[in-house]
């Protein structure tokens, strides 16, 4: 009898991938969920005795989920998949009932070690021919595409990202998001132990912009705060662009604290932090980026946007000689701390070509 599997994601890439990578052979019926939500109404329908698990997810996340499923004593064995790897985050989901925890991009010969350890999964006899899998489609996901400058623009169907419309391809756009998924919970593992903090992740924002809504694009700065900023260029084969890690000036004094600094109010101790973290957070993300495009980044060295300024004020000061970009927002706070930073990376529309023959193989 076929056991009913349900992979909960709120990215359609991540939930083929996951699907590609169970047990070849495996009676198993798949249910796919977009977000946790959904997640909770296809376990109380039947669909998962077995759930693979997303944290980051819109609606209700992964936590919650874990939550709700103890709450209301669902019958389902949960394997989170997620890619925030910090050690909080697996303690935090197995202390509220997930069996096991494994990170992003999904390891299929990792994955089939641990339903076969919890018996869930058993290899067959070499003479018993493996049952068919049925794969039931899950609705698709809506995605909304706010139009950035021509309200009437229509959203293009070909693999072309940049349009006449300004408008991000959904298919690629969900890929852009995963692949900043991963890479921002490398950066959050790297800077959570560093710290020996939780870094709260959130889901990234991937937009197709013009170079002069750059400052309208981070949302979650408000634009009365002081900030302070690092800009660091970065180029690949056929790839180049800029990395930028915004800090409210009010998180400075917690920065300090975590990384035992003495604390001074003055600009060359805020700049020495700053630079830290960025360090930290470009680095980092930037490394995960490449590994999963399988293509090495060069850095160029950091350069100082200002100190104490409002947001539009930093981003004016770095003028590009692009006139568009693929932004990838990424706002990043810690738990139980006042402390809060944007890194936007910002690829160029030459890029766009490369970057895209590059997804297709995640794709395939």
């Amino acid at each position: 009898m076929s056991i009913p599997l349900l992979i909960c994601d709120d990215s359609n890439m991540a939930r083929k991938q996951v699907a590609r990578s169970l047990p070849d052979g495996w009676d198993v019926d798949i249910s796919f969920a977009t977000n946790g939500k959904e997640g909770i109404e296809a376990i109380k329908a039947g669909k998962g005795d077995v759930l693979l698990l997303d944290l980051n997810m819109p609606l209700m996340d992964g936590y919650q989920v874990l939550e709700t499923i103890v709450k209301e004593d669902l019958n389902t064995m949960v394997i989170v998949i997620s890619g925030d790897i910090q050690p909080e985050a697996h303690q935090r989901v197995t202390s509220l009932g997930a069996l096991d925890f494994i990170q992003k991009p999904v390891n299929k010969t990792k994955l089939t070690e641990i339903l076969s350890a919890y018996g869930i999964f058993t290899q067959y006899d070499n003479e018993e021919k493996p049952l068919p899998i049925v794969i039931e489609k899950a609705p698709v996901a809506h995605v909304e595409l706010a139009p950035l400058t021509h309200p009437a623009a229509t959203v293009s169907v070909n693999k072309e990202v940049l349009t006449e419309d300004f408008f991000l391809d959904p298919e690629l756009r969900d890929c852009y998001q995963e692949i900043a998924n991963v890479a921002m919970g490398q950066a959050g593992d790297l800077l959570a132990r560093l710290l020996d903090v939780f870094v709260v992740l959130p889901i990234p924002n991937v937009n197709l912009i013009e170079v002069s809504e750059l400052s309208m694009a981070l949302s979650d700065v408000e634009e009365q705060e002081s900030t302070s900023g690092i800009c660091q260029g970065f180029i690949g084969a056929g790839i180049s662009g800029e990395a930028l890690l915004i800090l409210n000036d009010s998180s400075f004094k917690d920065v300090a604290s975590l990384m035992n600094y003495k604390y001074e109010v003055d600009e060359s101790t805020e700049l020495e932090l700053l630079m830290d973290l960025a360090n930290v957070l470009i680095g980092a993300c930037l490394n995960g980026v490449s590994a999963q495009l399988d293509m090495p980044f060069s850095q160029g060295h950091p350069v100082v946007l200002g100190q104490h300024k409002k947001i539009s004020e930093l981003i004016a000061t770095n003028s590009k000689k692009w006139k568009r970009t693929l932004a990838i927002e990424i706002s990043y706070s810690i738990e139980d701390y006042s402390i809060k930073c944007d890194l936007l990376l910002l690829f160029t529309e030459e890029s766009m070509r490369t970057l895209n023959n590059k997804i297709s193989y995640l794709l395939d």
